[in-house]
């Protein structure tokens, strides 16, 4: 059994919230600047997870790589406009936060998209508070699967690797905790299949962020949190 958690960090896209419409729109957008093929929504929503050029690449060739410094300048002009707008919590995250936080558990987010863009949402949302700290594109200079990010997380979390798990959709996101060296929980909420994820060490694997409540190293959390009271 996992010991007692103390703290969990959350990827954003896909694992507490839908940003594909706005994605699908910011990377159209930019390729039709640049002159590209439109992408067809599946296949946008496969890339995401990935960093901007990466999506590139996947969505129009390695042959079009002199063009990720402007696509990625011509993506982040569109999304400034509506990425927030076009952002949706899944429902079950407001209910999942406050039931964690209740818990005692710290909580944060690693993410490959634009800090700003979380805590607008979050802002609308009234779950700034919910998070001490949130990680994303533009703090860190190596990007995910780089485990960077998420060990700054666990240090300003004041986390070590035993007490504390890491929750995302996708296969970055495995790759992200394996080279943490912390567990790792997988939710299908995204669009990467279960199958996926079976070369990796998974803790667990929810159909999405609520099921981290009916985890069993919650038990001595809830027990610590009410001997508190």
């Amino acid at each position: 059994m996992k010991p007692p958690i103390q703290a969990i960090i959350f990827d954003f896209d896909y694992t507490l919230a839908d940003s594909s419409e706005g994605v699908i729109e910011c990377i159209n957008f930019a390729l039709d600047r640049l002159g590209l093929p439109l992408a067809a929504d599946a296949e946008i929503r496969k890339t995401i997870g990935l960093s901007l050029p990466d999506a590139l690449l996947m969505l129009v060739g390695k042959e079009y790589a002199r063009y990720t410094d402007e696509f990625t300048r011509l993506f982040v002009e569109r999304a400034d406009e509506v990425m927030t707008d076009m952002t949706e919590l899944f429902d079950s995250v407001p209910e999942t936060v406050t039931a964690l936080q209740k818990l005692e558990i710290r909580l944060g987010i690693v993410t490959l998209k634009y800090r700003y863009r979380i805590e607008s949402v979050l802002r609308r949302e009234q779950l700034t508070d919910a998070f001490e700290v949130i990680i994303g594109f533009e703090d860190v200079s190596e990007q995910k699967p780089n485990p960077t990010g998420l060990l700054a997380a666990m240090e300003r979390l004041n986390c070590v690797r035993q007490n504390c798990c890491y929750v995302g959709d996708s296969i970055t996101d495995a790759k992200t905790a394996q080279r943490a060296n912390i567990d790792f929980i997988a939710v299908l909420s995204g669009v990467t299949p279960r199958a996926a994820f079976d070369d990796y060490d998974v803790y667990a694997i929810l159909e999405n962020v609520s099921g981290v409540l009916d985890l069993e190293f919650l038990t001595n959390s809830e027990a610590r949190s009410s001997n508190a009271k």
